[in-house]
C-alpha cells in the first residue's frame, strides 16, 4: 500500500482510467459491475427454476407415496371375506384425505377382489386396489404452459397410478 492514502494497483490489474477525485470507481470497475449485474439477471431465474423443480417433484414423490399407502390401506380391507360394500373406496379416500391430498375426492378407486397372483407356484384368489390419481405442479405447469404457448398437453394434470395386490384370506 502506497503512502499518503493513494491507493496502489495489483501488476495483474489494469486500469481504465483514474478515479474521481471522491470516487472509489475507475471506468473499468462500473462496466464490470454492470456486466455482473446482467449475468445475476440471466442465471438467478434459472437457479430459480432448479429450486422450484427439487420442491416440485419433491412433492409429487410425497403424493406418490401417499398414494401408494392408500392403495394398500384399501386392499387390508379387501383382503377380509365378507368386507362392507363401500368400505375400501372410504378408507382409501380417508386416507388420501388424511395425506392432505387436496383432490382425494377426484380419484379413482377400483377395487377388483377377483385377481389372482402366483404364490409357491400355485395360482390363488388375491384382491387388487388400483388409484388413479390427477397431480397438478404448482409452479411448473404455468411455465410449462407459457413454454408451450397453451396448446397442446404439457402442462396438464399428471396423472399417477398406485396398485396393490394381495393375497385374500380363507373363507
Amino acid at each position: 500500500m502506497a503512502h499518503n492514502g493513494q491507493r496502489t494497483m495489483d501488476s495483474g490489474q489494469r486500469r481504465c482510467r483514474p478515479p474521481a477525485r471522491h470516487s472509489p470507481f475507475s471506468i473499468c470497475r462500473s462496466r464490470e459491475n454492470g456486466q455482473a449485474l446482467i449475468e445475476a439477471a440471466l442465471t438467478i431465474p434459472i437457479l430459480l427454476l432448479i429450486a422450484v423443480g427439487i420442491f416440485e417433484f419433491g412433492r409429487a414423490y410425497q403424493t406418490w407415496q401417499i398414494l401408494t399407502n392408500a392403495a394398500r390401506e384399501g386392499a387390508r380391507i379387501a383382503v377380509v371375506p365378507t368386507p362392507a360394500p363401500g368400505a375400501v373406496e372410504a378408507r382409501v379416500r380417508s386416507y388420501m384425505q388424511d395425506g392432505q391430498l387436496s383432490k382425494y375426492y377426484a380419484a379413482e378407486v377400483i377395487v377388483n377382489r377377483n385377481a389372482t397372483m402366483v404364490v409357491n407356484g400355485q395360482s390363488v384368489s388375491a384382491s387388487q386396489v388400483v388409484i388413479n390419481y390427477p397431480f397438478d405442479f404448482i409452479v411448473l405447469k404455468p411455465v410449462a404452459r407459457l413454454i408451450a404457448g397453451g396448446s397442446g398437453t404439457l402442462g396438464d394434470s399428471l396423472a399417477m397410478q398406485a396398485s396393490v395386490l394381495m393375497r385374500n384370506e380363507a373363507q
